[in-house]
């Protein structure tokens, strides 16, 4: 039976399969398991009943990282629930979201990096390493009994409207601290082409790892920029990285420990290998970072307004200045003539 997704991604399937979809407990997941519910050919169901067989098993909460956060859960323990679901359901094909931040932010990473590139994400960062774990938990599934397939989907930054993204705003409080370096670049990936990715996997049977990102990185000014950060000043490295500790310790910053490297070297990803397989981002991930961003009203100032508003503040703080200095001083000069 010939299948067309409403992308028109076009694939082949034997018959209507069962797909069952976990994670659906913040706005990615909802999104990845509302555009599988489009897909022809395909049954979806959320919660299966205990017991009840299914064909895929499609895994996206691992990728949720405020969600994960919420529950004090960790990305390797739903690895291994996804696992022990799969075999008693009998799936044999498996789509797992994970993050492209399993690669690991490495000064010698080439950019953009392939899905060929060695896993090295910073120990220090457990999300990322716990990922990578889950990751391995999953293909030593695939590989213990022959027919098993496995799509491993390693998304940027996802971002969409209404959903929060704690890693995309530390990422941002990571910009512009360094003297007299420049930031790298960060790329993001909305939730509705999260969601396609999804289901070209699910309609290909999709079996190996494939990036899922827009096609190019924002540089870090543009991001700081668009997101309206003030400006702060630069402080050497050092002392950064005491201050961060310091900061996160006593809940007073938003930079966790070991992401601080994906905010110092360069980790975007290539996505050529899902395009050929029919793929394409439908939102660029500046669109996908605004849409996403309550940017303060500045950040919609204009550069020349801004430096109007700039002088304007100026000039009248400088008028209550003298202002308050007269009246200071005819003040001191009456209490002498008293």
């Amino acid at each position: 039976m010939n299948v067309v997704t409403t992308d028109g991604v076009t694939g082949t399937v034997t018959a209507t399969r069962r797909v069952g979809v976990r994670g659906v407990r913040g706005a990615l997941g909802r999104s990845v398991a509302e555009y599988v519910a489009t897909l022809d050919g395909v049954s979806v169901a959320l919660g299966l009943p205990a017991g009840e067989p299914c064909h895929t098993l499609v895994e996206v909460g691992l990728a949720d990282h405020d969600v994960l956060g919420r529950r004090g859960a960790s990305p390797t323990i739903d690895a291994a629930e996804l696992v022990a679901e799969a075999d008693r359901r009998g799936a044999v094909h498996v789509v797992l979201v994970t993050s492209a931040m399993v690669y690991g932010a490495i000064a010698n990473n080439p950019v953009p990096l392939t899905e060929e590139a060695v896993l090295r994400p910073d120990p220090r960062f457990a999300y990322a390493r716990q990922l990578a774990a889950a990751e391995e938990l999953v293909e030593a599934w695939r590989t213990a009994r022959p027919g098993r397939t496995v799509a491993v989907l390693r998304p940027a930054i996802p971002v969409a409207a209404g959903g929060t993204s704690s890693l995309a705003r530390a990422l941002t409080a990571g910009f512009g601290q360094r003297f007299g370096e420049a930031d790298p670049g960060a790329q993001f990936v909305h939730h509705a082409d999260v969601a396609s990715a999804v289901g070209v996997a699910v309609v290909r049977q999709l079996d190996g790892v494939y990036n899922v990102a827009a096609d190019a990185a924002i540089p870090g000014e543009r991001v700081r920029a668009l997101s309206g950060q003030r400006w702060r000043l630069p402080l050497p490295e050092r002392v950064l990285e005491v201050v961060g500790a310091l900061r996160w310790r006593f809940q007073r910053g938003p930079i966790p420990p070991g992401l601080r490297s994906y905010t110092r070297q360069p980790w975007s990803v290539a996505n050529d290998k899902l395009r050929a397989e029919g793929w394409e981002p439908t939102v660029t991930g500046e669109q996908a970072y605004v849409e996403s961003t309550e940017a303060p009203w500045w950040s919609n100032v204009t550069p020349k307004r801004r430096q109007e508003i700039s002088l304007g503040l100026l000039v009248a703080l400088l008028a209550g200045g003298v202002a308050t200095g007269v009246v200071l001083v005819r003040r001191w000069w009456r209490q002498r003539t008293d």
